[in-house]
């Protein structure tokens, strides 16, 4: 009996402290939302034709046009079943100002932007 209770235990500890370094990545990753800005959240499922275009395009005119008060542009993968997710991460690589989350992740983020009022 004093086996399973120290394993429960353990299994409860390691739990919250992966729930913690959870929430301090999602923290700093995420941090740079809660400061005063304009954030574009643009959401695809499926455009693996389209996206990469789409996207160049409106970070060229975004960049180059000097809009100061756009901090970051969220782009958020509905669930995609072709290549729209990889091209995502790909151009997140390549731009700092593109961030790629799934819409869950994206739920969150809007929910804590609207907690820290």
């Amino acid at each position: 009996m004093q086996i399973l209770l120290n394993g429960i235990l353990w299994v409860l500890a390691l739990y919250g402290l992966f729930e913690l370094v959870k929430t301090i990545i999602y923290t700093y990753t995420y941090t740079n939302l809660k400061a005063d800005g304009i954030y574009v959240i643009i959401a695809a499922k499926n455009q693996e034709n389209k996206i990469e275009g789409f996207l160049r395009s409106f970070l060229f005119r975004l960049l180059y046009g000097k809009e100061e008060n756009i901090k970051d542009v969220i782009v958020v993968d509905l669930n995609s079943t072709d290549e729209t997710k990889e091209i995502l991460n790909k151009l997140g690589h390549d731009y700092k100002s593109i961030k790629v989350s799934n819409w869950r992740d994206c739920k969150e983020i809007l929910d804590s932007i609207d907690e820290v009022k």
